[in-house]
């Protein structure tokens, strides 16, 4: 069982970066990779990135490549989502998960969530 908490969230201008963070109960963070998904109101939650259990590996959709980044620090339990030059179609709710398998864009793959955080980008 692993239980993710993510943080980091808020309201911020065209542009602007915020970086979020996810962390995870269990003693076996090492072992899941991990992704970031995120959802816009009456919209099914679309893939963000993802990264595996050695954070070696690192996948982004096609809208936030080059602006986002993905990074995990195994030791803290944390996965970290860096964001740059956000823009107003990136507000959303974005979601921390937790995959047995591999890091990979199917959200079925993901076996653990969080509760979400809130992503608010004005014009």
């Amino acid at each position: 069982q692993v239980q993710l908490v993510e943080s980091g969230g808020g309201v911020v201008q065209n542009g602007d970066s915020l970086r979020l963070s996810c962390v995870a109960s269990g003693r076996t963070f090492g072992n899941y990779a991990l992704g970031w998904f995120r959802q816009f109101p009456g919209k099914e939650r679309e893939f963000v990135s993802a990264i595996n259990w050695s954070g070696a590996g690192t996948y982004y959709a096609d809208s936030v490549k080059g602006r986002f980044t993905i990074s995990r620090v195994n030791d803290k339990n944390t996965v970290y989502l860096q964001m740059n030059r956000l823009k107003p179609e990136d507000t959303a709710v974005y979601y921390c998960a937790a995959s047995t398998t591999a890091a990979t864009r199917v959200r079925s793959e993901y076996r653990y969530w969080g509760q979400g955080t809130q992503v608010t980008v004005s014009s």
